[in-house]
């Protein structure tokens, strides 16, 4: 079984300056894979550059924002039912919908806020580590 190579490839072997004491041929460039084979890996390492970008994270961080408040809005619109709500010495008459986004916002920021504070307590703790 003999080697074939792939069609667009030379068939003549490849300059070699230690072999050949004269200037490489004016076509040659400096391998055996072809130009265009060149200028698709660089369109590939073009593309791969600009994948992962911030304004790409941004579009897809607002997409996921309008789906997510596309479902509270339906969950809301759904749930308008009237529900007293009574803290300590407040008492409040919403809608079940509203009243629970609220009780979800609200544990949100309490575990950024608890969260946000732990984070302070490690970076304050390695920068007394740090010589």
């Amino acid at each position: 079984m003999t080697y074939q190579q792939p069609e667009g490839y030379p068939q003549e072997p490849a300059y070699d300056p230690a072999t050949t004491g004269s200037a490489p041929p004016p076509d040659y460039t400096g391998s055996d894979v072809p130009a265009a084979d060149h200028r698709e890996e660089e369109r590939r390492k073009a593309l791969d550059d600009v994948k992962h970008t911030r304004t790409r994270a941004a579009w897809v961080g607002l997409i996921i924002g309008v789906l997510v408040t596309l479902v509270l809005l339906i969950f809301i619109l759904q749930n308008l039912d009237k529900q007293q709500v009574d803290l300590f010495f407040w008492s409040v008459n919403l809608p079940l919908g509203v009243s629970l986004l609220v009780a979800a916002i609200l544990g949100a920021v309490i575990t950024a806020i608890i969260g946000s504070l732990r984070m302070l307590q490690v970076r304050r703790a390695v920068k007394k580590a740090r010589p």
